[in-house]
């Protein structure tokens, strides 16, 4: 197992999110990719907690129900741990440092930039570039996560008879998946600064992205959960309950007024909040354009809303726009679910590598 790019067969891309699971199977036909298989899963709402599996079997459960929903027979797949349980730090080494110096290198001086011990940690690292002021040195990114964040994944997929190929960080899957997206914008994304706001159902991701190459990342607590819960609380349903009716209708008359307007208000200032944060940390860089992802994108109408409230082009993600479809897909069904399947998408290209 490796975070990092080797040389893989095909393998599953599966996102393990905060409330479900989603598996995506990509080929590729000379230069378009072609879905072969997909599935989502739900799983109870304890069974993970501000992304942290809390328990494996219930997860490891789930998978096996979107496996046997996708019908692929692929048995190696690459899962990702979020942006919040990783530690990365962009490092200068000599650029004539064989891959085993440079490990070696790496451990002798971890304690900089881990506060652990090495046997508390996974970690990998990866040469970017040659460094733009020493030709000599490189630039090499280091990226370590508590050892239990990623045992947890590898065991949930073990246990649902599959093999974990790679374990990569959920900011990176995104930005491997963007390139995906560059035809929905008006203009080229060549050197434009885009947003990618992924709000699932417990946690909001805010990822940037310059020319393509991810310079921002930022978590916070918020979702669909809420809209959930609002609803269950004032119309006096089940959370199950009140989660179909979300999804499927069926609610009084003052529902989208009295709760669906304050959620998506509410919406709205989460992500002009991480614009903020993102503006103070990075003065000189504009955002050009915003992407909405996760199950919160699918609110009609919320990427004119957004686009309204914060005065620049925004768009829903679909990273599918482009692809060709195997016979088993249902379009309608993978439509409905594209924008929650940006991480899965970007783990699932990983067998491109």
């Amino acid at each position: 197992m490796s975070w990092f790019s080797r040389k893989q067969n095909s393998v599953l891309g599966i996102d393990i999110s905060t409330s479900a699971v989603k598996l995506l199977e990509l080929s590729k036909v000379g230069t378009r990719y072609r879905v072969e298989s997909f599935g989502v899963a739900a799983f109870p709402k304890d069974a993970m907690v501000d992304k942290t599996i809390t328990n494996v079997d219930v997860i490891a459960d789930t998978i096996k129900i979107a496996l046997k929903r996708s019908d692929s027979k692929l048995k190696c797949a690459t899962v990702a741990v979020s942006g919040s349980a990783v530690i990365t730090k962009m490092i200068t080494m000599p650029g004539s440092l064989t891959d085993d110096e440079m490990l070696g290198q790496i451990m002798i001086e971890a304690d900089q930039y881990v506060p652990y011990s090495l046997d508390e940690v996974n970690f990998d690292f990866e040469v970017q570039r040659v460094n733009e002021n020493n030709p000599e040195l490189v630039d090499v990114l280091f990226v370590a996560s508590r050892r239990e964040n990623v045992d947890d994944r590898v065991e949930a997929l073990l246990k649902a008879g599959l093999k974990t190929s790679i374990v990569d960080v959920e900011a990176y899957a995104v930005e491997n998946a963007f390139l995906l997206l560059s035809d929905q914008f008006a203009d080229s994304a060549d050197d434009q600064t885009v947003a990618i706001a992924d709000i699932g159902s417990t946690v909001a991701s805010f990822n940037v992205l310059h020319d393509g190459k991810l310079v921002y990342t930022r978590e916070q607590g918020f979702g669909g959960k809420q809209l959930t819960e609002e609803i269950q609380r004032r119309y006096g349903l089940s959370y199950e309950e009140a989660g179909l009716a979300k999804r499927h209708g069926g609610l009084p008359d003052n529902y989208t007024v009295d709760v669906l307007d304050p959620f998506k208000k509410a919406m709205i200032e989460q992500i002009q909040r991480s614009l903020q944060f993102f503006a103070s940390s990075s003065a000189n860089r504009e955002i050009n354009n915003i992407v909405l992802a996760g199950g919160c994108a699918s609110i009609p109408g919320i990427d004119k809303l957004v686009e309204k409230n914060l005065g620049m082009p925004a768009y829903i993600a679909n990273p599918f726009i482009n692809m060709t479809l195997s016979n088993k897909i249902k379009p309608h069904a993978l439509s409905n679910d594209a924008p929650t399947m940006m991480i899965a998408c970007g783990l699932a290209l990983r067998s491109f590598d």
